[in-house]
């Protein structure tokens, strides 16, 4: 099929490269997010899967929306069969729907109907999920509401963060997408309806949402950490300024700390929960690198009685 491919992140690459791969299909276009500023002195820089493509020598069509009559007009002009979606960024409207015979295909990272959304692996860490995984499924104007095509499931394992669940998701997504392309071209494949049953919500998870409160369960306050790594970074505050929390670890045996209490040895570093303590491995102190919790307790000079929290 003659596809154009949608994406903007890393996470998306993967699926990229899959579909250039495959053999069967002809990437004529792929569509991303207009260039962004980024790093000190803010300049422009394309997205990954922009630099991907451009390496690959296709077409990059980068509309400030995506119901810009431009676009629409060379999304017309290249007459794609199908356009296959990674993590893009933007809602599509109805005329851009239309233009594609086989509409467009979207790889997103849950079991649907569980985790619609925008961020549908951080929710599934932050609820304890064990399973998850991939659905393709064909975009409607809901909410990842579209029949699904296929789906791939994977294991969450007790350490991981959401950016390591989202490393092992974005290949076996992008074999079950060039999988649903194959498909859909043959034949072989029809979307089946999303069940009513089982739904569930995966909004953004912002800066504020990352605050941790320290009177919650020593297991919620592991989960939103792991969940919000890397991004946007649970964090806490000590003597008034934030603290990132980058890997902690539940310590059932502590049992003696009050919530937000700390608690520093030679070479550990202990925080008290509404159950049990946690310690904390990495942190990164406001304008600092990252570092092992220790060495920041040592640099802090942490007096008896003090705390996190606030």
């Amino acid at each position: 099929m003659r596809l154009v491919f949608a994406g903007t992140p890393e996470v998306a690459v993967p699926a990229l490269d899959a579909l250039l791969a495959s053999g069967r299909h002809e990437v004529a276009a792929v569509v991303t997010r207009p260039d962004a500023p980024a790093g000190r002195g803010r300049r422009l820089i394309a997205s990954p899967v922009a630099e991907r493509a451009m390496e690959a020598g296709i077409e990059v069509l980068k509309p400030n929306r995506p119901r810009d009559e431009d676009f629409l007009t060379r999304l017309r002009e290249i007459a794609p069969d199908c356009c296959p979606v990674v993590a893009y960024g933007a809602l599509l409207p109805r005329v851009a729907l239309d233009v594609p015979a086989h509409g467009w295909v979207n790889l997103h990272f849950s079991l649907l109907p569980a985790w619609r959304g925008a961020a549908p692996v951080q929710h599934s860490v932050l609820a304890g999920d064990e399973i998850t995984g991939a659905s393709t499924f064909l975009i409607e104007e809901g909410l990842d509401s579209g029949p699904v095509y296929g789906t791939v499931t994977e294991q969450i394992r007790p350490t991981d963060t959401s950016g390591d669940l989202l490393t092992r998701l974005a290949f076996a997504g992008a074999g079950l997408l060039a999988a649903t392309m194959d498909g859909i071209e043959d034949g072989s494949l029809k979307a089946v309806p999303q069940p009513a049953e089982g739904v569930t919500l995966a909004p953004k998870i912002n800066v504020e949402d990352a605050h941790v409160d320290w009177s919650a369960p020593a297991l919620r306050v592991d989960r939103l950490v792991r969940a919000c790594t890397p991004a946007p970074g649970a964090w806490t505050v000590f003597r008034g300024e934030r603290l990132k929390l980058i890997h902690v670890t539940p310590v059932p045996e502590r049992t003696d700390l009050a919530p937000g209490r700390l608690s520093v040895g030679k070479n550990d570093v202990f925080v008290g929960t509404g159950s049990y303590a946690v310690e904390l491995l990495w942190v990164q102190a406001q304008g600092k690198k990252p570092m092992r919790a220790a060495d920041w307790a040592r640099g802090a000079r942490i007096g008896d009685g003090e705390g996190l929290g606030g």
